[in-house]
C-alpha cells in the first residue's frame, strides 16, 4: 500500500453530482483493488444511505468524531463494496459547528482524527456539504487535493469561481500544500449545445485540471442510491458504471508526489 491520498469532493453549489461522484469513484477505486475510506461529511447523509446504511440508526458517526466522543476506527463501517469502508453521517452533524464554537484549532479536528488510520488506506475521499462551513474547511485542511464535480449548465462557471477563491484562502491560511485534484463534468447531455459550451469554457480556463472522463446523464446512476448500491454493483454494464471506472483509472494514474 502506497502513501494515502486524501481527496475532498466538494462544490459549494448543490445538485452537481457531488455525492454520486464520491460514492461511485470510491467504489470504482475499491473495485480496482485499492483500500478506500469514504467519509460522509454532509449532514444529509446521502453517501451513508447510498451505500446501504440506515443513516438514522447508525452510530457513532462523524459527528461523534468532531466532538471527540469516538475515533475513526470506532466509527467506520464496512459496506456492500469489498475494500470500501465508510464513516457515516446524519442530521446530528448540523450541531457540530455550534457546539465547537471557540474550540481551539477546530479547523484541524478531522485531519488529526485521521492520523491513526493513514497507513491503512490507499485513498480517503471526503464527501463535503454543498456549502462553505466549518465542516468543509475541516475537509480541505485534511485533504491533499480537491476534486470538483461540475454540472454542465450555465451557472456552473459562476459557482466554480467562488470555490476556487475559497480553496486559495484555505491554502494561504490553513493548508499550504492543498491542490486541485481535478474538475469532473457530470450530468453531461450530448444532445445539448450548452453542455458542450460549458465543457469548452472550463477547459479554456483550467486546462490540465480537467479530467478527460465526462459523466453522462444516466438513469441507472439516479436509481442506484435508492437500492443502497454503488453503480458498479447495481448495473456494472451501464454508461454510468463505465464512466466512473474510467474516472478511477485517471485518478490512479495521476502523478502523486505528496
Amino acid at each position: 500500500m502506497g502513501k494515502v491520498r486524501i481527496i475532498a469532493v466538494t462544490n459549494q453549489k448543490g445538485g452537481v453530482g457531488k455525492t454520486t461522484t464520491a460514492i461511485n469513484l470510491s467504489a470504482s477505486l475499491a473495485e480496482a483493488g485499492k483500500k478506500v475510506l469514504l467519509i460522509d461529511a454532509d449532514q444529509q447523509g446521502n453517501s451513508t444511505s447510498g451505500l446501504g446504511l440506515d443513516k438514522n440508526n447508525v452510530e457513532p458517526t462523524i459527528y461523534q468524531i468532531f466532538l471527540g466522543e469516538a475515533t475513526v476506527e470506532e466509527s467506520r463501517q464496512t459496506t456492500c463494496m469489498p475494500g470500501l469502508d465508510l464513516i457515516p453521517a446524519n442530521i446530528s452533524l448540523t450541531g457540530a459547528e455550534i457546539e465547537l464554537i471557540g474550540a481551539e484549532n477546530r479547523e484541524f479536528i478531522l485531519k488529526k482524527a485521521l492520523e491513526p488510520v493513514l497507513d491503512q488506506y490507499d485513498f480517503i475521499l471526503i464527501d463535503c456539504p454543498p456549502s462553505l462551513n466549518f465542516i468543509t474547511v475541516n475537509a480541505m485542511v485534511a485533504a491533499h487535493t480537491i476534486l470538483v464535480p461540475i454540472q454542465c449548465e450555465y451557472f456552473a462557471l459562476e459557482g466554480l469561481e467562488q470555490l476556487l477563491y475559497t480553496i486559495s484562502l484555505v491554502k494561504k491560511r490553513l493548508n499550504p500544500t492543498l491542490e486541485i485534484e481535478g474538475i469532473v463534468f457530470t450530468m453531461y447531455d450530448a444532445r445539448t449545445n450548452l453542455s458542450l459550451q460549458v465543457v469548452e469554457e472550463v477547459k479554456r480556463s483550467l486546462g490540465n485540471s480537467v479530467y478527460r472522463t465526462i459523466i453522462p446523464r444516466n438513469v441507472r446512476l439516479g436509481e442506484a442510491p435508492s437500492h443502497g448500491l454503488p453503480i458498479n454493483l447495481y448495473d456494472p454494464k451501464s454508461k454510468g458504471a463505465e464512466s466512473y471506472a474510467l474516472l478511477a483509472e485517471e485518478v490512479m494514474e495521476k502523478e502523486w508526489n505528496k
